[in-house]
C-alpha cells in the first residue's frame, strides 16, 4: 500500500534517537546528520521526501546497488509520490530494468545516460494509453529498455526486432491477465516477462523476488 506513514523504503515505523548520527539517504545517498531512521535503519532526507514521482524514480535508480528489478520497482511503488495508477509507471518499468541490468553487469556508470533517455521516451506515453490505444505503457517500457541496451533504431535489424519482440511479449502477458487496468500488476508482469526475455535472448540472469504479494489492493480503484 502507499506509505502514508512510516518509512518510505520499507514501511516500518520511524524511530527517533536522542543523539544525531550521520546516515546516508536511501534514495539519493547524501549523508545527513539526523535523529530519525526507521526500525530497519533506512533514512530519507527532506529533499527526497518532496520529490515528484519521475524525479524520485531516476534519483533512486542512479544511487541504488540493487540488481533485482522487482525489488527496485516495489521500493519505488511504496513511495507516496508514485500514485496507485499513473503514467509514472511507464518510466518506472524501464528504469527498474535498466538499473538492475547495469548493476548486475558491474556497469553502474551507464545508468545515468540510459535512465535519462528512458525517461524522455516514456514521457511520450500518456496515462490511460492502455484503454484507448490497445497497448500498455508498462509493456512499452520493456521495449524502451531493450531498445536502449541494444542501441536499436528504426534502421537496425536484430536490435529493432528484439525491441519489438520484448514489447509484444510483455503486452501479451498483460492482455492474457485481463482487465480492468492495474498499473502495479501490469508493471510486475512486464518486468517479469523482461527478466525471462533477458535470460533467453541475452544470457543475462537477473535475480528476482518470488511471488509478489500485492499490498495495494485496498486502495485500487
Amino acid at each position: 500500500m502507499e506509505q502514508r506513514t512510516g518509512c518510505l523504503i520499507c514501511g516500518l515505523a520511524i524511530v527517533y534517537s536522542e543523539e544525531a548520527r550521520d546516515l546516508a539517504c536511501a534514495i539519493c545517498g547524501e549523508v545527513v546528520s539526523t535523529t530519525a531512521a526507521c526500525e530497519a535503519g533506512h533514512f530519507v532526507c527532506d529533499r527526497c521526501h518532496g520529490l515528484e514521482a519521475v524525479d524520485l524514480i531516476e534519483q533512486f535508480c542512479i544511487t541504488t546497488e540493487l540488481d533485482d528489478p522487482i525489488a527496485i520497482a516495489c521500493i519505488l511503488m511504496r513511495n507516496p509520490a508514485v500514485r496507485m495508477h499513473g503514467p509514472e509507471h511507464h518510466f518506472l518499468v524501464p528504469a527498474s530494468l535498466i538499473t538492475a541490468y547495469c548493476n548486475h553487469r558491474g556497469e553502474p556508470g551507464r545508468k545515468g545516460e540510459l535512465l535519462a533517455r528512458a525517461r524522455e521516451r516514456a514521457s511520450r506515453v500518456p496515462g490511460g494509453f492502455c484503454g484507448t490505444h490497445g497497448t500498455c505503457g508498462a509493456a512499452i517500457g520493456t521495449g524502451i529498455f531493450v531498445s536502449l541496451i541494444t542501441g536499436s533504431t528504426p534502421l537496425k535489424r536484430q536490435e529493432w526486432s528484439l525491441s519489438n519482440q520484448m514489447t509484444a511479449r510483455s503486452l501479451m502477458a498483460i492482455a492474457r491477465h485481463g482487465g480492468p487496468r492495474c498499473c502495479k500488476r501490469n508493471s510486475w508482469l512486464a518486468i517479469r516477462t523482461a527478466v525471462t526475455f533477458l535470460e533467453e535472448r541475452f544470457s543475462v540472469s537477473l535475480p528476482v523476488e518470488g511471488a509478489v504479494r500485492c499490498g495495494f489492493s485496498d486502495i485500487n480503484r
